[in-house]
């Protein structure tokens, strides 16, 4: 077997508290493009409102509605920075630890949406004359029916497209925390799922050990040395939620070897791992279950014994895994699984698959099909997943 070379994972930083100043520049620039089509379509519809009004003039009813628009939501973005600004200008100087304030997003709004409603009319007004040509009658001018239709409508258009906006982040913010709140939870039963494995396989190990010290203490030595060597790598790399596949497939052969101390020759294995695939992500210790499974279900019942194949390869998109072995099948080791309790390898598999990708994974326990017979475990896994702890599906 070639030897395999441990990695790994990165650990994830902890994000920084996030500024006053600097969530509202994420906000600013989260709302640009939702700004622009949102106002454009009030603009529009001004525009054709004050047109059907007197009928003339539709695109330059429109040049003065944009102006204004755009002026008001700019003062609007304005306020949001100079609040977040002045809000960590204030932290700082009575040397307070910075807030985390990527959840404040009503700071600014509401003043900078009166400032437009004050200002914004006036200054949409002098730019919309800088474009056209014309002069309009000033906006304190309130005998001017247009005055007062441009004022009416210029403030309403302000406040409805800043509170859609609005309304649109929180919504977008409400449905961030509830896939952060899956995200935990599937975090959680992770982890529940972790610590049932350890146990579990450690628990097997030793009773295999002691039925082994009266038959044969010089092996019963043997597998105990190679028992504790397995531990030391296999429990501290169980303690990081993923590793590279090499990593996985070393941790396979090492249960082999200290299996092989028990079984001797009735234990034949064979691991078939494509280098291309070494450092691709997975699971830890997703495999040292169904391999256990194999032997203790389907190979130790058989009297000569048997063999253990693991392989991997890649479909398109998929990360195929397969653990077969050529042990009493599948209606035999049933008989035996009713008798002695669950089958853990394959459940405990399955329900980490489905809490870390949902439906994107898939498990399948089947006879195989040649003539060695026994039982084989494929298993389907995404690779072209950035984070694979995703809520389910």
């Amino acid at each position: 077997m070639n030897t395999l070379t441990m990695t790994r994972p990165a650990l994830a930083a902890t994000p920084a508290a996030t500024t006053a100043f600097a969530a509202a520049v994420r906000r600013v620039r989260q709302r640009l493009v939702r700004t622009v089509l949102v106002v454009g379509a009030i603009c529009v519809a001004i525009a054709a409102i004050l047109t059907a009004i007197d009928g003339k003039f539709f695109f330059v009813k429109l040049v003065y509605s944009l102006c204004i628009g755009i002026t008001c939501n700019a003062i609007v973005f304005t306020a949001m920075l100079l609040s977040g600004w002045f809000t960590d200008l204030l932290y700082r100087a009575r040397k307070l630890p910075l807030p985390d304030q990527s959840n404040s997003g009503w700071k600014g709004v509401v003043p900078g949406a009166l400032a437009a409603a004050l200002f914004g009319p006036g200054l949409g007004l002098w730019m919309a004359d800088a474009i056209t040509g014309y002069t309009s009658p000033s906006v304190l001018n309130f005998n001017s029916t247009s005055t007062r239709l441009t004022l009416l409508f210029s403030v309403l258009a302000t406040i409805v497209s800043v509170f859609i906006l609005q309304a649109q982040e929180r919504l977008v913010h409400a449905r961030a925390q509830a896939e952060a709140s899956q995200r935990q939870a599937a975090e959680n039963q992770l982890r529940l799922l972790q610590s049932q494995l350890e146990p579990h396989m450690l628990f097997n190990t030793l009773a295999n050990l002691r039925v082994l010290i009266g038959m044969d203490p010089v092996r019963a030595q043997a597998m105990l040395d190679r028992l504790i060597a397995f531990l030391r790598a296999t429990l501290n790399a169980s303690r990081s939620p993923q590793h590279s596949l090499a990593t996985e497939f070393e941790r396979v052969a090492d249960y082999l070897a200290l299996m092989d101390v028990r079984m001797g020759p009735r234990l034949q294995t064979r691991l078939d791992l494509p280098d291309a695939l070494r450092e691709l992500p997975v699971p830890s210790l997703l495999l040292q279950p169904l391999v256990e499974n194999a032997i203790k279900h389907g190979l130790e019942p058989k009297v000569q014994g048997g063999r253990v194949d693991v392989s991997a390869r890649l479909d398109a998109d998929t990360l195929v895994l397969t653990v077969r072995d050529t042990g009493i099948g599948l209606a035999a080791a049933a008989s035996a699984v009713q008798a002695e309790g669950s089958h853990f390898g394959v459940a405990q598999a399955r329900e980490r698959l489905t809490t870390l990708y949902g439906t994107r994974a898939q498990l399948d326990l089947i006879d195989a099909a040649d003539a060695e017979g026994g039982v084989q475990v494929t298993l389907r896994i995404p690779t072209v997943t950035a984070h694979p702890l995703q809520p389910a599906a």
